[in-house]
């Protein structure tokens, strides 16, 4: 049996470490020889998570066709934000919680979507379906990763399935979970020691929106002042990023997730679409979006939207 690398989105988040851990977990009781490994290194967020958990890191690769035939990707699907030679790879499993965008594959393979507030909830719900114990450190990595997804259950993508796996979950990994989520969110916001590079490249993903190549940046915080005081620094990090990539648009959602608010800085073309999409001005790069914190939900559909003419 060959093996099977497990793994997420580049910029990975927590959803995307703790999916892949949760799912080479899953794999192995199933029989399969798996890894878990990461496009990139964990956020501050998900150090936090893992150290508190007292999990390894994934191993960090480039590419994946050097090592195996099949993987196994979470949390995404779509081709641009997946490891750099997906199409020289076989995909045997899918597991996530966004949209379907340009995926295709040769072959017949298990895929499961679920709208929901994160794939760990997802996963949650196979291993529960296959009656798998789930050991209380992986347990601790899919709750943050529903915590982080979803805001500590405040986001509009929550569910009711998301806030009872997220008590469960809790109970096995012996947190309390608005202790414990606060916490966690916390540590993910601690802004002034990053570049901002390090900043726009911490949970980071290309869209394509008809034909349009789309990024959008997140940062949360709990203090906006920690953003705008940078404002200049952030958009020129943007402008370098515009003219070493095919991205014609880049938005950077700064998110305070204490008060459930964001604006965001608006860089490259297609401005009109943007006022469109959101129903505001854009002054000097910049929007207001009372309300919007949910990339998934209130960012990319509207965008996609406005872009389709």
């Amino acid at each position: 049996m060959s093996k099977i690398l497990v793994f997420g989105h580049k910029n990975p988040d927590t959803d995307t470490i703790a999916s892949a851990i949760a799912f080479d977990y899953y794999l192995e009781k199933l029989g399969y020889d798996s890894e878990a490994v990461a496009l990139g290194e964990p956020n501050e967020e998900t150090a936090y998570a893992l150290e508190h958990f007292n999990i390894e890191a994934p191993r960090i690769i480039e590419t994946a066709a050097n090592e195996v035939s099949q993987v196994a990707l979470v949390d995404h699907n779509e081709p641009q934000q997946s490891v750099n030679d997906i199409k020289d790879v076989e995909v045997t499993y899918v597991i996530d919680h966004h949209r379907i965008n340009g995926f295709e594959t040769a072959h017949p393979l298990y895929y499961r979507a679920e709208p929901i507030g994160s794939t760990a909830s997802v996963l949650y719900k196979m291993f529960e379906e296959k009656d798998f114990d789930i050991p209380s450190a992986v347990a601790g990595m899919m709750l943050s990763a529903i915590i982080s997804d979803t805001l500590l259950l405040k986001s509009p993508t929550t569910t009711q399935e998301d806030e009872k796996i997220a008590y469960r979950l809790a109970k096995i990994a012996e947190v309390n979970l608005e202790e414990y989520g606060l916490d966690l969110l916390k540590a993910g916001t601690n802004l002034s020691s990053k570049s901002a590079e390090e900043l726009l490249n911490s949970d980071s993903k290309v869209f394509d929106m008809h034909g349009h190549q789309v990024q959008i940046a997140q940062i949360n915080t709990v203090d906006f002042a920690d953003v705008t005081s940078r404002k200049e620094e952030i958009i020129e990090a943007v402008n370098a990023t515009l003219i070493n990539s095919d991205v014609e648009l880049f938005v950077v959602l700064v998110t305070d997730i204490l008060e459930n608010n964001s604006f965001a800085y608006v860089v490259g073309q297609n401005m009109d679409a943007v006022e469109t999409a959101f129903q505001q001005q854009v002054f000097d790069q910049e929007i207001q979006l009372p309300g919007v914190v949910s990339r998934k939900k209130q960012i990319v559909p509207q965008l996609t939207d406005a872009l389709e003419g």
